[in-house]
């Protein structure tokens, strides 16, 4: 099944290179209605790694399905600016944006996609798609766009690893999946290297792209365009006003312009007695203006009021072999004690909370928590602390592995059983291991957070640096 979804994606694009170059005017390509060597090149991965990785999204199905179909049309759209690029000049930066408004919005579409899906099974999955989809802005780096793909797929492995640990022993369907998508961009990669290789390549001929092509094609066959609007109104009629006829008006402006110096002779003569100022008591005694100050200010306009984000419904159950606690606020109480070795916690949103989590389960995910104080007993996989701030985990029993990502404040104390355990860290701050000490103490160490890295003349040497003061 898998194998035929391929050879359909595969051919699907090969129809669609055909009409592009059979189509009116090469639809796009380039001006003599061939397909441009780097144009064939990218059709070389949609054809290649993307499908294979849409035909193994297909087969798990679910959010994964839906994630590689938007995933799918994101290439299309960069498709389609590769097209440009291979035909047209480079324009002005204004018309560039225009152009790359399609892809931005698709890796937009990704990303929320995502967001609204964190209860999904399959979020490590959607995860890893989410944090790399930005590598495909690189049409709008320079002159360096390899490197931006590359920390996006470094971002992704994270994510990755964790499906390969999940299905390892389960499901080999998701190994592949993992290996289908990873190869995705280290084929872009090599392919920005050997025809994007400092930004976008545009044709040195042919006229300058136009904010129309970032338009979709409409099909063959489609509706008719819009009739062309109307013709403009009939200019205003001026000749006429309120006071007379427009004849009238004319002679006595004229009549009025032939006097010459006259023309002041019937303006009044101010004395100096009456020049305010001249005479400052005057002033007091002068007419209030009632018609509007010029210059002055509009109105301040009444302050938008932003919508408030609507606040969920705490969550305290177990869902399969998942305990989800969620949007926890200022809950002190929190207990999981039945619990079973395939089991895991997920905690998500709780703030000001402490979670208490007895007996031995599989592994501990908190994410996006602040605040928040977690003790368990045993946990023979893996505890994770991604996105969140002011965490303080006590370890009653053993742990082989606690990942610290994107945290801020994370106070970790170990137990005499898992002083083994390993520590690992990145893009976090403000992180302390606390070792107990023989007399029921603790002993507090910091986590080195900045380093030094040089060469030996054989590889890069990395080490931790301590800043004293």
């Amino acid at each position: 099944m898998a194998e035929l979804a391929s050879l359909v994606q595969r051919l699907e694009v090969a129809v669609g290179r055909l009409e592009s170059i059979s189509g009116p005017e090469g639809s796009g390509d380039c001006a003599g209605g061939a397909v441009s060597v780097f144009v064939e090149a990218y059709d070389e991965i949609i054809s290649g790694p993307v499908a294979q990785y849409v035909s193994l999204s297909q087969k798990i199905g679910g959010d994964v399905k839906t994630h590689a179909d938007m995933m799918k049309h994101a290439f299309s759209s960069q498709r389609q600016l590769l097209a440009t690029a291979s035909s047209s000049q480079k324009p002005s930066d204004a018309v560039l944006v225009t152009l790359m408004q399609p892809v931005s919005k698709a890796i937009q579409q990704v990303q929320e996609f995502r967001e609204q899906n964190r209860r999904s099974p399959q979020f490590t999955h959607l995860s890893a798609v989410s944090e790399s989809v930005p590598a495909l802005g690189w049409v709008a780096m320079a002159p360096k766009p390899g490197p931006h793909v590359k920390d996006m797929l470094e971002a992704a492995m994270f994510y990755t690893n964790r499906v390969l640990k999940d299905y390892k022993e389960t499901d080999k369907t998701h190994l592949e999946w993992v290996k289908a998508y990873v190869s995705i961009w280290t084929e872009l990669q090599n392919y920005i290297k050997q025809h994007h290789t400092t930004g976008l390549t545009w044709s040195k001929s042919g006229p300058v792209a136009s904010a129309s092509a970032a338009a979709p094609r409409a099909p063959a066959g489609g509706c008719a365009p819009p009739p062309p609007p109307g013709p403009p109104p009939p200019p205003m009629d001026l000749s006429g006003s309120s006071g007379g006829s427009g004849d009238d008006n004319r002679n006595a402006l004229f009549a009025s312009i032939n006097l010459g110096a006259d023309i002041t002779s019937g303006l009044k003569h101010v004395s100096d007695k009456e020049k305010t100022h001249k005479n400052p008591a005057l002033r007091s005694n002068a007419p209030v203006r009632t018609g509007p100050k010029p210059f002055a200010s509009p109105p301040p306009r009444p302050a938008a009021f932003a919508t408030p984000t609507p606040k969920q419904p705490p969550v305290f159950e177990l869902e399969g072999k998942k305990w989800k606690v969620e949007n926890q606020e200022g809950a002190q109480d929190l207990v999981i004690s039945d619990t079973e070795l395939k089991q895991v916690v997920y905690a998500y949103k709780c703030n000001k909370s402490c979670l208490q989590v007895k007996n031995k389960l599989n592994s501990i995910t908190i994410d996006n928590c602040k605040k928040l104080g977690l003790v368990f007993d045993d946990v023979v996989g893996i505890v994770e602390i991604i996105n969140c701030r002011d965490i303080k985990i006590q370890v009653m029993g053993k742990v082989p592995t606690i990942s610290i990502n994107k945290t801020d404040g994370c106070h970790v104390y170990l137990s005499k059983d898992s002083l083994s355990c390993e520590i690992v860290s990145a893009k976090s701050s403000e992180m302390n291991v606390l070792v107990p000490k023989g007399d029921g103490d603790f002993t507090e160490l910091p986590v080195p957070e900045q380093f030094k890295t040089v060469w030996d003349g054989n590889k890069l040497v990395t080490t931790s640096t301590e800043i004293s003061g």
